[in-house]
């Protein structure tokens, strides 16, 4: 009887513990983060929440008494993570992130590999802003935003500075070339 109970009582314990194994989150992107990285996050913390990767801060800017303008950070072996842009104001927060490492994904499954196709399929485009060199689309409900190489386009849209770029105009087969976070 008291294997039994002993058996039981493992089991469940092993059940539990299976259960209550939460999801890895350190490559995710959501409304709030970007892996360890969180919107309210300061920039006087990054060497704390990324201790065991290396930050690389602009040193000139930096002895002239200036914030750091573009803080990089890279993992333990050298892959560039992620690229920070800090605000303005007194006490810096993050207000952008570009995403280096592919292995970063939104919730939806969308990456640095992704297609705009596969964009289209799983947000809502809400706009889409062109630039001398790339296309920027906007989705609604989500702080990503894309970047596009205009040579992604056909040929009649790469040399035209028209606003207005449709979202049927643009190829399913674009690949992303930027996939940047923007909090305010």
């Amino acid at each position: 009887m008291r294997k039994i109970l002993f058996t039981v009582a493992l089991c469940a314990l092993v059940l539990l513990t299976q259960c209550q194994k939460e999801k890895d989150t350190s490559f995710l992107i959501t409304n709030t983060s970007v892996g360890k990285l969180d919107k309210v996050s300061l920039v006087r913390d990054l060497d704390i929440i990324y201790e065991q990767d290396s930050i690389v801060k602009d040193t000139t800017r930096l002895t002239l008494g200036f914030g750091a303008k573009r803080i990089n950070v890279y993992e333990r072996g050298g892959s560039h993570l992620l690229t920070i842009t800090p605000s303005p104001d007194s006490i810096p927060k993050v207000e952008n992130v570009r995403i280096n490492d592919p292995r970063f994904m939104t919730e939806k499954g969308i990456g640095l590999n992704s297609t705009f196709k596969d964009i289209r399929e799983k947000y809502s485009i809400k706009k889409i802003v062109t630039s001398i060199n790339n296309i920027v689309i906007f989705v609604k409900d989500h702080d990503v935003y894309f970047t596009i190489d205009k040579s992604e386009l056909p040929a009649n849209l790469r040399y035209v500075s028209s606003p207005n770029i449709e979202a049927v105009q643009v190829p399913d087969t674009a690949k992303i070339k930027y996939l940047m976070i923007g909090w305010d």
